[in-house]
C-alpha cells in the first residue's frame, strides 16, 4: 500500500505558546493536546488526531540554517478548500505581518507565510481536475504572481479545489 498523504509535522520552535497563537489565528488550529514544553494542533475540519505537533527548545534557539548552510525542511503546505477560503487567509497573513510571497503555479495558487520562528509554509488551492486543460497543465512549468480576483471570476470563489487531484472524486 503507497503512502496516502500526510498526516502530521512536528516543528521544533522557541516559545510553544507564541507558535499556538500564531497558528491558531493564522490558520484556525486548535489545541487538542498539550503538555509541558509542546502542543498538538488539529486544522478546522481535519480528521487527524492532530495535524501539526511544536515542541519548545527555548528563546537562545538559532535560526534554522536550512537551504541557507544546510540541508533541511523548505516548507510545510496546507491546502484550503476555495479560493475565497485563500483571500481570507492572506488578509489575515497580511495583518499578522507573516506573508512573505504568493505566486500562481498555474496547477497551484499559493500564498508564501512565516512563522514567528521564521520556519516558511505554504498555503494553496489547487485546480479540481475537473478544470484542468493542456494549457493549464503546461503552464506549470512557470510561476507567475497571483491574482485571486482573476483566479476567483475563472474558477469560481466557492469551487472547491483539489477534487480529484488530492480529494478523491
Amino acid at each position: 500500500m503507497p503512502v496516502q498523504r500526510l498526516n502530521h509535522a512536528v516543528l521544533y520552535v522557541r516559545d510553544v505558546e507564541r507558535s499556538v497563537a500564531f497558528y491558531r489565528e493564522a490558520l484556525g488550529f486548535e489545541v487538542v493536546m498539550g503538555m509541558r514544553g509542546a502542543a498538538f494542533l488539529q486544522a478546522p475540519g481535519s480528521t487527524n488526531d492532530h495535524d501539526l505537533g511544536l515542541f519548545e527548545i527555548g528563546a537562545a534557539a538559532a535560526p534554522s540554517p536550512a537551504g541557507r548552510t544546510s540541508v533541511g525542511l523548505y516548507h510545510l503546505a496546507w491546502e484550503v478548500d476555495t479560493l475565497e477560503e485563500l483571500e481570507r487567509v492572506e488578509a489575515k497573513l497580511i495583518e499578522l505581518d507573516a506573508l512573505v510571497g504568493a505566486s500562481d503555479h498555474s496547477t497551484t495558487k499559493a500564498l508564501y507565510a512565516k512563522d514567528p520562528d521564521g520556519l516558511e509554509f505554504e498555503v494553496s488551492w489547487l485546480v479540481p481536475a475537473s478544470l484542468l486543460t493542456d494549457e493549464i497543465l503546461a503552464g506549470r512549468s512557470g510561476i507567475r504572481p497571483l491574482d485571486l480576483k482573476a483566479d476567483k471570476e475563472r474558477y469560481g470563489a466557492r469551487t472547491l479545489g483539489g477534487i480529484g487531484v488530492s480529494i478523491p472524486g
